[in-house]
């Protein structure tokens, strides 16, 4: 049986002109207007791009309603309670699982590359001791081009891969040394005897002065917090990454660039709200008067790390990291810690509030990620560089899709133009 092409019909001026619909895998259909301008005269106005598909994708879907998250068809809860963050990479740059031996062969090639450039840490060094983590991440990652220009050719395949590799190893290395650099502490270098995850925490941690062990349990939940940010579809930050690479820029100024996107507290900083906001509310005796002010229409006050823009139903993300809160929590405790006990106190009242269920305002990913990170050690500066961390190889992906893809063009947006029409220039002595 052949599909019978649907077409949407657009009337301007008394001219209706044809546009072809699209059909995705799952989601919506999508009106294709490239010809719309050449044909018509006019754009399209669609300010956020919330309603427009700027490119086509294999990699991750959302649906928003349902409160599903797949990467390469792969449910996301699936994924983070089953397999770990490198395999879960390994799949979102390959488009499928890989074998023990490839598995094997990715690891140890990952883990091998994690050291970066000894000349870097001068370049560290160049930064106040007050800067913010991500500020040095933005520096560090933009200047690898200079580190590392034998990947820099993007039309070579070969280059892309050693590129890409980079990225993924030494990310964590850099966020690490960011972390250690704004607190005064010697740098830690990666040890080849221990996962992602855990190679991390000890960078992080560890101190020269003392034998530093990683705990399971807590690499475990590190793990899945980069599991479970690896990528998100086409949201800001890779849309930045995606638009710097239509121009031929470098791998390295690219994932820079998506750093830089993610920086912006709308972004990549909500578990770092959420954490602020158990700050403001100060002491669990005070979270009934806080609840009242989230109720109360008139009131600005936000409960952050509830809800989500995107799922209108719970996060699916979210309830894998719960089980992970709870052990890192179990482990360490939380009765010395006032804000980890606001956020447990805010977790129970969201769970059975009827304005919260009826609203559909769960707690969201970013609500655990905050509280696990915490419990650990990290500052709120070190949230968003995590969250960069465990985004690298989404936005990797993207873009090797993208320099792939033979309909890529140069990022163009349109606008509508509500300023001044054409004016002549007056003499400065005649104004």
């Amino acid at each position: 049986m052949v599909d019978t092409p649907k077409n949407a019909h657009l009337t301007v001026d008394g001219a209706t002109y044809e546009l072809p619909i699209l059909s995705p895998t799952v989601g919506p259909d999508v009106i294709d207007i490239r010809k719309l301008y050449a044909q018509a005269g006019v754009f399209t106005y669609d300010p956020g791009f919330t309603s427009t598909a700027a490119c086509d994708s294999h990699i991750t879907f959302i649906d928003g309603n349902k409160g599903e998250l797949l990467h390469r068809g792969y449910p996301i809860d699936q994924l983070a309670g089953k397999s770990h963050f490198l395999e879960v990479c390994f799949l979102l740059l390959y488009g499928n699982l890989p074998s023990a031996a490839e598995l094997e062969e990715f690891e140890t090639t990952v883990t091998r590359h994690t050291m970066i450039h000894e000349q870097m840490m001068y370049f560290f060094r160049g930064f106040r001791r007050d800067a913010h983590p991500m500020a040095v991440m933005t520096g560090v990652v933009g200047a690898m081009s200079a580190f590392y220009h034998d990947s820099t050719d993007i039309s070579d395949e070969r280059q892309r891969e050693i590129a890409s590799f980079r990225l993924i190893a030494k990310m964590p290395t850099i966020a690490a040394m960011a972390y250690k650099y704004t607190v005064g502490q010697p740098f830690v270098y990666p040890r080849n005897d221990l996962d992602y995850a855990s190679n991390f925490l000890r960078m992080c941690f560890a101190v020269p002065a003392e034998c530093y062990q990683v705990n399971p349990i807590l690499s475990r939940a590190m793990d899945r917090i980069f599991t479970l940010h690896a990528d998100h579809e086409q949201n800001a930050s890779t849309s930045t990454v995606r638009l710097a690479s239509s121009s031929g820029a470098n791998p390295f100024a690219c994932i820079a660039a998506g750093i830089a996107c993610l920086w912006g507290p709308a972004h990549g900083g909500a578990n770092q709200a959420c954490l602020e906001m158990l700050r403001e509310i100060g002491s669990v005796d005070r979270i009934p008067e806080f609840i009242a002010r989230a109720k109360d229409k008139t009131d600005p006050f936000r409960l952050m790390g509830f809800g989500h823009r995107v799922y209108k139903n719970t996060d699916p993300r979210a309830t894998v990291l719960k089980q992970s809160a709870d052990e890192v929590l179990e482990l360490l405790g939380f009765d010395d810690n006032p804000l980890l006990k606001i956020a447990k106190e805010l977790e129970k009242i969201a769970l059975i509030d009827p304005y919260f269920i009826d609203k559909k305002l769960f707690p969201n990913v970013d609500f655990y990620s905050g509280i696990i990170l915490e419990a650990m050690g990290f500052p709120t500066s070190m949230f968003t560089p995590i969250f960069a961390v465990s985004r690298t190889v989404g936005w990797i992906s993207q873009w090797k899709e993208m320099i792939t893809d033979p309909q890529m063009k140069i990022g163009r947006p349109r606008q509508l133009y509500l300023g001044e029409n054409t004016r002549d220039y007056v003499n400065i002595e005649d104004r």
